[in-house]
């Protein structure tokens, strides 16, 4: 039976972990090295969980969740002698036939200047998807306060980024 929960979880790891790396790397304001710790991180709480979670409705989203949760806490402690950057460690091939890299570039370094709680509303709400209800439930926080955070981090993107974006829209 032991083996089954674990080849359970494996599959459920290896369908996951890439989907779970791109929305830490959007959380991180793509720092790479850390969104691979905090998957790191993420999977380990699930599988010291996972005859629990394996049987929740919706493991992928508890997972996600896991993550938000994950980023939020290290953001909390993150040491006074760190400090912030807006370079890139990991800068894409500028041969790669991806035409979307610098509107990519672009709304990550955006998404890199909000608060760590901005950046969280923003993800889960735009890039995951997820409704007001669910996105307060993976912050721990009202729905009035991810609204009201939701507001505030589009203006501030929007201010971040002007006219930015147009220069990288398709025509």
């Amino acid at each position: 039976m032991r083996q089954v929960r674990g080849d359970d979880y494996a599959e459920f790891a290896a369908a996951r972990a890439g989907h779970l790396y791109r929305s830490a790397c959007l959380l991180t304001g793509g720092d790479t090295h850390l969104a691979e710790d905090l998957v790191q991180e993420t999977l380990g709480r699930l599988y010291v969980r996972w005859y629990r979670v394996s049987r929740v409705g919706n493991p992928a989203g508890y997972a996600q969740t896991v993550l938000t949760r994950t980023f939020l806490a290290h953001q909390r402690r993150r040491s006074s002698r760190e400090r912030a950057t807006d370079e890139f460690p990991d800068l894409p091939d500028p041969r790669a036939a991806d035409t979307d890299t610098p509107l990519r570039l672009t709304l990550v370094e955006a998404l890199g200047r909000l608060s760590a709680k901005d950046r969280a509303v923003v993800v889960l709400r735009y890039w995951e998807d997820r409704s007001v209800e669910e996105t307060a439930e993976a912050m721990n926080v009202s729905s009035a306060a991810v609204r009201t955070r939701c507001t505030r981090a589009l203006a501030r993107l929007r201010l971040l980024l002007g006219d930015a974006l147009g220069e990288h829209a398709r025509h």
